[in-house]
Order: C-alpha cells, then sequence, then structure tokens
C-alpha cells in the first residue's frame, strides 16, 4: 500500500485529499496510469501530466521515479509566488 495524496485542482477533480493505493506500480507514471484507468475523475485529473509536480516521500521528483520503498506520492500543481 502507498499513499497517495491530492493537492490543489487535482484533489477537486478527484475528490479526495488522499487514499491509500495497493499498486505494483514501478514508477510514478505506472501508477499515473492505473489511476487513470480506475474511474473518469481520476482520468481527468492527470489528463495533463505536463501541468502537474510529483513528491515521492515528500521529494520533488519527476514521473519516471521508481516506487520501490516509497511511502506517499502526492501530485499537485506547479506553484508560483509573486
Amino acid at each position: 500500500m502507498i499513499d497517495v495524496l491530492y493537492f490543489a485542482w487535482v484533489r477537486e477533480r478527484i475528490g479526495l485529499p488522499k487514499e491509500q493505493v495497493a499498486t505494483d506500480a514501478a514508477t510514478v507514471a505506472d501508477l499515473v496510469e492505473e489511476l487513470k484507468a480506475r474511474e473518469d475523475r481520476y482520468a481527468a485529473a492527470f489528463a495533463d501530466t505536463t501541468a502537474l509536480r510529483v513528491a515521492v516521500d515528500q521529494t520533488l521528483a519527476g514521473f519516471d521515479a521508481p516506487l520501490a520503498g516509497a511511502r506517499e506520492v502526492a501530485f499537485f500543481p506547479p506553484m508560483t509566488g509573486g
């Protein structure tokens, strides 16, 4: 099991702030594909991954990051400052 956290509009589209997911995904990209196949709301949230950032165990990572041993994956839009 891995904790998957959703922030900002990702959370709004999926309707959950966090969930535990049983997965055999090797990478973040594999996990995204599994989630997209679940329901339309996941497919909508992950339709454009270029608009997303990801952190694995609270460290910024790419979608090619391995999930072996990971406990948490978080998805969020890029932050902007002002």
